[in-house]
């Protein structure tokens, strides 16, 4: 980018952008609700699609509802650069986790638009429906079946916990375009997100440029015991699945600290029957996370804790199934893109550090089919996934800058005004 460096966002508008976004599906305590393919998540798309046509750029949409907003570039021809993420929100979510990445985006469009800067490649803006997998397993499922992991058919029979099918919902919000899923040519992808994580407000660096992502396994198990009245059942004779559960508990926990430092695993979505204080638990539905950017590493973990699954319910004489509802390699992201990353923060000044995302984002599906790599900024206490989440107004504008400008060298300045920057 040799005649021009070191572009700037407009930092009050991106604010002011995620601000207004966060007033459609308000959480109880701060944060947002806004789960996919629900009234909330139709309305966040068509204020997004809204701002897109006001920048001037064509909204297009596939059948699995992923959201386009192309820029035109001087060689419409060349394979465009994409950048994006996701706008939708665990039940309790925050208000940059996806959003901050869509919105960014959005802002880096606006940008080169006041900037008179065209670029060589068309740009496209992106909406990923479904990243997060709260109402439908599994996550980044819109993104998976573009890069080809999915069948869109399998996608779109997945059920919420009501039994609502994913493809009725997408067809009901009104957001069920007649583009074929992954028919576009991706010549790079871009993503910006906050960390999700402690590393880079604890170190006090500016930028994350991510190297890798974790690999992970998502399992659900089910422990069948027998119910039976807490009081008058000896101790002996019971066969309880909510003991078991605490015994698979501790067991994802010491898989997880022995292969430190960078494996992670817990329990998440937990369900036990009948629920009832005076009856012994008969039944336990709960899910596995665990996370490696080792796959020898991530395949061990997991054989330990199926093999130690039947052992525990085995020695309790209680039924075990387990299943894989969600999994993904670990991920190497393209060399030049995380440079051009690099690079960028390097000529605005800004402190980056290599890291690698503990999280899975529609960026390690989209690495399948294209080159890709994503760019961080800090998040207060490492907190994601809870309404207290919480970014600076800095830190939003520096990864947005982070991001103008990797996308500007990759994509090539065609014509550019005078006065570029801020």
């Amino acid at each position: 980018m040799s005649h021009a460096s070191n572009l700037q966002v407009d930092g009050d508008r991106l604010w002011n952008a995620l601000m207004d976004m966060a007033e459609i599906g308000p959480g109880v305590a701060g944060g947002n609700n806004r789960q996919t393919l629900t009234d909330e998540d139709a309305s966040g798309r068509r204020l997004f699609q809204r701002w897109c046509e006001e920048a001037g750029m064509r909204v297009g949409v596939d059948s699995m509802g992923n959201m386009f907003a192309e820029r035109p570039g001087e060689d419409a021809d060349a394979a465009p650069v994409y950048l994006g993420s996701h706008l939708d929100t665990q039940p309790t979510g925050g208000r940059y986790d996806g959003v901050l990445g869509v919105l960014g985006a959005l802002e880096v469009v606006r940008s080169l638009n006041d900037m008179n800067i065209r670029t060589r490649r068309p740009i496209v803006v992106t909406n990923w429906t479904n990243e997060e997998g709260a109402r439908f397993a599994p996550a980044m499922l819109a993104s998976g079946v573009f890069a080809g992991i999915h069948e869109e058919e399998w996608a779109k029979d997945r059920v919420d916990a009501n039994g609502k099918r994913f493809g009725d919902e997408l067809r009901r919000i009104g957001f069920e375009g007649e583009e074929k899923v992954g028919a576009r040519k991706i010549g790079a992808f871009f993503e910006l997100h906050i960390e999700q994580g402690p590393i880079l407000e604890d170190e006090g660096v500016d930028i994350g440029v991510v190297t890798h992502g974790q690999g992970l396994y998502w399992l659900q198990v089910t422990l069948t015991g027998r119910q039976a009245h807490t009081g008058s059942t000896p101790m002996a004779k019971r066969r309880n699945a909510g003991l078991g559960m605490a015994r698979v508990t501790e067991l994802v926990h010491e898989v997880a600290m022995d292969h430190q430092p960078n494996a992670v695993g817990a329990i998440g979505h937990v369900e036990i029957y009948p629920n009832s204080r005076n009856i012994i638990v008969g039944r336990a539905v709960f899910t596995v996370d665990i996370r490696s950017p080792d796959r020898d590493t991530l395949e061990a973990m997991r054989a330990r804790i199926e093999h130690g699954i039947h052992q525990i319910a085995e020695a309790m004489d209680i039924g075990a199934e387990t299943e894989i509802v969600g999994h993904f390699d670990p991920v190497t992201f393209d060399a030049s893109c995380v440079a051009a990353i690099r690079n960028a923060a390097d000529k605005l000044g800004l402190s980056h550090r290599d890291i690698v995302s503990g999280a899975g984002h529609d960026a390690c599906w989209i690495n399948r089919v294209a080159p890709t790599a994503m760019v961080m900024c800090p998040c207060v206490d490492g907190l994601s996934h809870n309404e207290a989440e919480e970014i600076t107004k800095d830190w939003a504008r520096n990864g947005a800058n982070v991001l103008l400008n990797a996308v500007v060298d990759t994509a090539g300045i065609a014509e550019a005004a005078e006065g570029e920057g801020r």
